[in-house]
């Protein structure tokens, strides 16, 4: 797929959520086609009707991205009726130990997975024969900078972005050849709901509106990675290739330690 990709018929989970919001305006111009769900139906209206104020159409569904057979049915009938060139991974929970005395209750983690991972791939494996067919499209799997190195506030978070990080990666390798690109999105601390629950510090903290330009520039110049803000990436990759005990007593200091 050439640089500088121009998508059309963009399909974006988490669009109620404060990063899919910004991804949505970001995105909404005339000419383009916005499909975008969301779990709050109040706040999905409210995007939809910024989007088509700023001249897209808009088809927008309420939906538990959990639900996978759900989602998986939505989006082969959005691509069969608007096919689909952009296709962003974006729905997303998260959950700390500090909220339960014992650690994460197995409902909390089996909810997590489902949203964060089976809910993304559920979006995007309709799309992936479909595109390898036309010999073009782009996926995008919004995965974070903790998938660098699980933070132990946060295990089954980082075990869900870890997972997209590297099942993106796969993906790109294995698609990028037959036309279809695939890129990774590792943001930082973007300011949101969910980023306001995470119980550490939470340095380096960008406005959604910033994360979606930053985001968009990286999806069309077609990179396989998109990683911010640069001072926060570089020290979870330290941490990533660091000795283990080393990077624990690190984060312990940091107060990311549990």
């Amino acid at each position: 797929m050439p640089s500088h990709f121009m998508p059309q018929n963009i399909l974006i989970t988490g669009a109620s959520g404060d990063i899919g919001a910004a991804l949505s305006l970001t995105y909404a111009a005339p000419g383009t086609t916005l499909m975008l769900t969301g779990r709050n139906a109040q706040r999905l209206q409210q995007v939809s009707q910024q989007a088509t104020a700023r001249g897209a159409e808009v088809i927008s569904n309420c939906m538990d991205i959990a639900d996978s057979g759900a989602v998986r049915e939505w989006v082969t009938t959005m691509d069969r009726q608007h096919t689909v060139d952009l296709v962003i991974a974006n729905a997303g929970i998260t959950s700390h130990i500090r909220e339960h005395a014992t650690g994460e209750d197995w409902q909390t983690i089996e909810r997590l997975l489902q949203t964060n991972l089976l809910g993304a791939l559920a979006t995007i494996h309709p799309l992936i024969d479909a595109m390898r067919q036309r010999r073009r499209g782009q996926i995008a799997l919004v995965s974070s900078l903790s998938a660098w190195y699980g933070l132990p506030l946060t295990p089954s978070y980082c075990a869900s972005k870890a997972a997209l990080k590297a099942y993106g990666e796969a993906l790109h390798g294995w698609l990028a050849p037959q036309g279809v690109a695939v890129s990774v999105i590792l943001p930082g601390f973007v300011r949101s709901a969910m980023s306001e629950r995470f119980p550490g510090p939470k340095p380096f903290m960008i406005e959604p509106a910033q994360a979606a330009a930053r985001i968009r520039r990286g999806l069309e110049r077609g990179q396989p990675r998109i990683s911010f803000p640069f001072p926060l990436n570089l020290g979870m990759w330290c941490l990533g290739v660091l000795p283990a005990g080393l990077s624990s007593r690190i984060l312990r200091w940091l107060d990311y330690g549990g």
